[in-house]
């Protein structure tokens, strides 16, 4: 393992075509980390992977790169249903994990995940990168400051184009696909983030693509201290790259776009007794500053705040989703 003052050495578990955005564009401007191998199932793919990202080292397996001594994380873009199976192989190797959304395929594999990274001594973050954005952390302070007064409503909407011909584990039950599991990880998460608590699923609609995947989904939520939220999110839907944030009290309210990339549009609305303004974030993306804490917590012991515990919360909603719209919960594989 490298030393304190060392770049974090990371293997990404999968030469995915989303790497190039979530990591690896990243990586170039931190010097806290260094991408230093890729595994794909196909070795010949991630080669050719390799080769155009410049990462030095290529493994025939994913059980592999889980065992090289010559890494300390691991980066985990695998479909969702073998997420749990390799974050385990990953901790009982001894090495971080950076875990893409959803950080498991239910509550329940999330809670035994939770156990096995609650026993080790590493560090465990799941991607949901937007949370790491300057804005992201306005909105919490402004929540926290009471200018919007009591809460009552929190809307979150993540509608995103993914053509099934070139996103297929998004649409297959059996890896753990499904609209909520994809763009509606977000939406769940921003609701239990801004809304102060894990809640109640009142109701829950979906539009299908075939008999268990969602393409859409709209479910009505209900919180323990009396307000209530809605999600809406989708895969293929007439709303295409439809994204919006709304959180309303009783003095006041805030919004803003594309609440799971602040970086596209950082600007945050806000109406309440104080008066109308626009607050303006950075451009930087929500990836870079994920990397950065990441690197912050495995090198300094910096606080997660996406951690194993807040994904069971979220897993706890999402199946109670699934049920509520009369779907199977999603499974390992």
């Amino acid at each position: 393992m490298s030393g304190p003052d060392a770049p974090v050495r990371i293997g990404l578990l999968g030469a995915s075509h989303w790497a190039p955005t979530t990591i690896l564009n990243p990586a170039k401007e931190n010097t806290e980390v260094v991408v230093a191998a890729v595994a794909s199932r196909d070795v010949s793919r991630a080669q050719a992977f390799a080769a155009k990202h410049g990462i030095a080292r290529v493994h025939d397996s994913y059980a592999a790169l889980v065992a090289d001594p010559d890494l300390d994380a691991v980066y985990n873009l695998l479909p969702t249903s073998v997420h749990g199976r390799w974050t385990r192989a990953t901790l009982d190797a001894g090495k971080h994990v950076l875990c893409e959304k959803p950080f498991t395929a239910n509550a329940a594999e999330a809670r035994e995940i939770a156990e096995v990274a609650a026993k080790s001594d590493r560090v465990v973050m799941e991607a949901l990168q937007y949370r790491f954005h300057p804005l992201t952390a306005r909105v919490e302070q402004i929540l926290a400051s009471g200018e919007l007064g009591k809460l009552e409503r929190v809307e979150m909407t993540v509608c995103v184009l993914l053509p099934k011909r070139s996103n297929a584990n998004v649409y297959d039950y059996s890896l753990a696909g499904g609209a909520v599991m994809d763009a509606g990880v977000y939406t769940v998460d921003m609701v239990r983030t801004f809304g102060g608590s894990t809640p109640e699923v009142v109701s829950a609609t979906a539009k299908l693509d075939g008999p268990q995947v969602d393409r859409v989904m709209t479910a009505e939520l209900r919180f323990a201290g009396g307000h209530t939220g809605r999600i809406h999110c989708a895969l293929w839907s007439s709303n295409l790259f439809w994204a919006s944030a709304k959180v309303v009290g009783d003095r006041g309210r805030l919004r803003y776009l594309s609440p799971a990339a602040p970086h596209l549009f950082p600007r945050l609305s806000i109406r309440s007794a104080d008066g109308k303004r626009v607050e303006r974030f950075p451009r930087r993306t929500t990836y870079a500053y994920q990397l950065d804490a990441f690197a912050g917590a495995v090198l300094r012991g910096e606080a997660v705040k996406t951690t194993p515990q807040g994904a069971i919360e979220n897993m706890t909603v999402i199946d109670a989703i699934y049920g509520a719209a009369g779907l199977p919960l999603r499974q390992p594989s």
